[in-house]
């Protein structure tokens, strides 16, 4: 038997970071199953989901914790993967709009209104070409209910500021 790991860092960038972590998990006869990693302003963060043999995972989140002394911060949460409940499916969403206080809050509110999960989410702020106004860019995939529609994410998006676009592709990957 195996235990599923999800495991969340953040340090300050330098080099060895994840050579330390991985070596950490193929000392413990782990699997780095999945992860998503990122330098944001000089800190260097990732989430990992790993799976290990039952046995080893005890030894396998001390080894982790052990590298907190090196500045490291560091958590080890046991996970389940639980079958949805509903149906599902999923959509990738671009959006681009001016950049104003609050605009996080206010697009995963909606969506939040909507049933929708975030999976993933980055964001971003650049010059618009020909104004050079702060726009706001982010992209996200979320799992909405099967009954909710494009349309509806769409409208409840576009209502929040009428200059913003709003890019939805469906996938064509359901759950049950």
């Amino acid at each position: 038997m195996t235990t599923s790991l999800v495991l969340t860092f953040v340090s300050h960038d330098k080099p060895g970071l994840v050579s330390a972590i991985s070596e950490k998990i193929a000392d413990a006869e782990g699997s780095w199953l999945e992860s998503r990693l990122a330098r944001l302003a000089g800190e260097f963060a990732g989430i990992v989901l790993i799976s290990v043999p039952d046995a080893n995972a005890p030894g396998l989140t001390a080894a982790l914790h052990s590298l907190e002394e090196a500045g490291l911060r560091i958590t080890v949460e046991r996970t389940t993967s639980a079958p949805p409940e509903i149906s599902y499916r999923t959509l990738d969403l671009e959006l681009l709009g001016q950049d104003r206080p609050g605009i996080v809050r206010d697009v995963t509110h909606a969506l939040g209104q909507l049933g929708a999960n975030i999976e993933e989410f980055s964001s971003g702020i650049e010059s618009a070409p020909f104004t050079g106004e702060t726009m706001f860019r982010a992209a996200a995939r979320l799992r909405v209910p099967g009954s909710v529609t494009t349309e509806d994410v769409q409208k409840i998006l576009e209502r929040l500021a009428e200059e913003m676009m709003v890019d939805l592709t469906s996938s064509e990957n359901e759950d049950d």
